[in-house]
């Protein structure tokens, strides 16, 4: 193909190999120097790279990300792969697993292993829902070349995690905007009193009494006025052979305490209260 022909996209390709053709085609072509006739992975330090950046710098997927990786090993931990990126680390979520052929079931033709991406740093961090497939070929087989081939990947969300993650997102919303509630109120604050209970002042017992006498005397010249304006503006018809009406006589307030039966509840605070009830006798 001539180099100043542009490369062509393919409408319609679809790029899911199979975990035999990744490793038994793709790695295997990669590691011994055999050219391939299209170059669909590339060849990538992807731990110079945090996971989100990786999808604008493959050269083919759309959910799924394909890059041979040099293994780059620390030095002084046991010849483990250094997986640290700028913002975070890849971290392994267990053992190895064999693959095999599916033509031959005991041929193994290479090793999975799966790890998750965390931020931070190790052995602290959060954990992301990014995913990484790293297929290497069996340890038994002489490789010229340490290179893996990396998938990576964003792990599926349910339909129901998603719902339940908006429901709590407008529930958060609804709390902000909503005004504090009476109930969120200290009990300092509550009262079991009246507004009128609550803003009259507290009254000695002896003022009690004086105010209780005056209004009983008040209420008594109402009565009296009552009846002169009543008596002026109506005749009075009285009955045959009286001159005039008897006067009514009202019975004087007893000193309750002193009465046998309350005697053996009377307390201090009730022989107190005696001379100022005895006042509203008349």
């Amino acid at each position: 193909m001539d180099e100043m022909t542009p490369e062509l996209e393919l409408p319609g390709f679809r790029f899911h190999p199979t975990e035999e053709e990744l490793l038994d085609f793709y790695l295997k072509n990669m590691v011994y120097g055999k050219r391939l006739r299209y170059d669909i992975i590339r060849f990538l330090n992807i731990y110079h790279h945090d996971p989100w950046e990786l999808p604008g710098l493959a050269k083919i997927g759309e959910r799924e990300w394909y890059f041979f990786v040099p293994r780059d090993k620390k030095h002084g931990s046991g010849g483990r792969p250094n997986r640290t990126t700028e913002k975070g680390f890849w971290k392994a979520t267990g053992s190895d697993r064999k693959i095999v052929s599916l033509s031959d079931p005991k041929r193994i033709i290479g090793l999975k292993k799966t790890l998750v991406f965390y931020k931070g740093r190790a052995p602290r961090g959060n954990k992301t829902d990014w995913i990484m497939n790293e297929y290497r070929l069996p340890d038994s087989c002489p490789l010229p070349k340490d290179i893996v081939l990396c998938k990576i990947y964003r792990k599926a969300t349910s339909l129901k995690v998603l719902e339940q993650r908006a429901a709590m997102e407008e529930e958060m919303k609804s709390i902000q905007a909503s005004p504090p509630s009476p109930l969120s109120s200290s009990w300092d604050n509550i009262s079991l009193c009246s507004p009128q209970e609550e803003l009259m002042p507290l009254m000695p017992i002896h003022q009690l009494v004086f105010k209780k006498e005056a209004d009983m005397k008040e209420e008594k010249i109402v009565h009296e006025a009552a009846k002169v304006y009543k008596a002026s503006t109506t005749s009075l018809q009285l009955p045959f052979g009286t001159d005039s009406l008897q006067e009514l006589q009202v019975p004087k307030l007893v000193d309750w305490t002193q009465d046998s039966f309350w005697s053996p509840l009377t307390s201090p605070w009730l022989q107190n209260l005696t001379p100022y009830a005895n006042i509203l006798n008349f």
